[in-house]
């Protein structure tokens, strides 16, 4: 079966990897100019984190994103397996205990265990929740290294494509165009998340760390090399345009509290982009004629596209028996 694929994100790559990984014949076709032109993917956190997701979403987040963690490690060597720090300041230390009660498979350290994961956090928190088994990676650096996989197994990705204007041969059409799909996905919606990059010189970060609050929760993802991913709000809206004067003040400070020293910091980045989403907020693969549809994974791309991928991949091999069957069955009659 030769299978086109529409959208280079994170779901488009991951399928079309699955899909060659099992034999398709595939390509690729992407509207944008290069990797992560207008894909909301470029501004993920990365953040491979079942557990932590799941004190916020539901249980399918988890069920269907832990496995990711080590289908990234099999794909993208510079996945990172140092776990996820949960943190909370002393006015919102009530917060640490409810996140705890909506999840699992988490540790409790003191003020000396949080020292001796994070040196530089030593003497600032109490209490912290440890997720041992979560892992985060950089999208920059994972979506080339997906399509640099695709590329050894000579799956082709055609840049500057429109697939409203592109004729396909293709047996099947995968689309993955995100909130784009509206035109045949009515029930998507966008969500608008905000995020700040910036570089510092007097903080170093070996996990992600999330620093818990009544109203926003504030992300911190280590890229390397002093330089780190503040995230994300979450806003029901679906206006485009920059990050907004309040959300990135609001993060800054959420940084800054976390460790005064991330006052020094530069400002390398503000960006801001719509997220695809369906109305329960957990993604799908749906089944047209000679199409599926992979859409609505949120805030979870990163840690859901895999799942996703796998399940395109099965419903694109039961239709190939189905038409392999329908053809035994063409030459057997006549």
């Amino acid at each position: 079966m030769n299978v086109t694929v529409v959208g280079a994100g994170v779901a488009g790559l991951a399928t079309a990897l699955e899909l060659s990984e099992r034999g398709f014949a595939v390509e690729v076709i992407e509207r944008g100019r290069a990797l992560g032109d207008g894909a909301c993917s470029w501004m993920a956190g990365g953040m491979l984190a079942p557990w932590c997701e799941r004190a916020s979403a539901d249980e399918a987040v988890l069920t269907l994103g832990a496995p990711s963690i080590d289908w990234w490690a099999r794909r993208f060597p510079g996945t990172t397996h140092n776990g996820s720090l949960v943190l909370a300041l002393p006015r919102d230390a009530t917060e640490l205990p409810r996140f705890a009660e909506r999840t699992s498979n988490y540790e409790w350290l003191d003020e000396a265990g949080i020292g001796a994961l994070e040196p530089d956090l030593a003497g600032r928190f109490r209490r912290a929740l440890f997720f041992r088994q979560e892992a985060h990676l950089d999208p920059r650096r994972a979506l080339p290294a997906l399509a640099d996989l695709l590329k050894r197994q000579k799956v082709a990705i055609r840049f500057g494509v429109d697939m409203q204007a592109t004729a396909t041969k293709a047996d099947l059409v995968v689309d993955c165009r995100g909130l784009a799909a509206r035109d045949v996905l009515p029930d998507l919606r966008g969500v608008r998340g905000e995020m700040v990059v910036i570089r510092s010189r007097e903080v170093s970060l070996s996990r992600p760390v999330r620093l818990l609050h009544p109203r926003i929760p504030l992300y911190i993802v280590p890229r390397g090399g002093g330089v780190f991913m503040i995230g994300a709000t979450t806003i029901e809206s679906e206006t485009r345009g920059g990050a907004s004067v309040r959300s990135t003040v609001e993060l800054l400070n959420a940084a800054y509290a976390l460790h005064p020293a991330f006052g020094e910091a530069e400002i390398l980045e503000l960006g801001a982009d719509l997220r695809p989403a369906f109305p329960n907020n957990l993604p799908a693969v749906r089944r047209a004629s000679r199409s599926l549809h992979v859409n609505g994974l949120y805030r979870h791309g990163f840690l859901l596209g895999p799942a996703m991928a796998r399940q395109a991949a099965d419903m694109a091999s039961a239709m190939d028996l189905e038409k392999t069957d329908a053809d035994l069955r063409e030459r057997r009659s006549a």
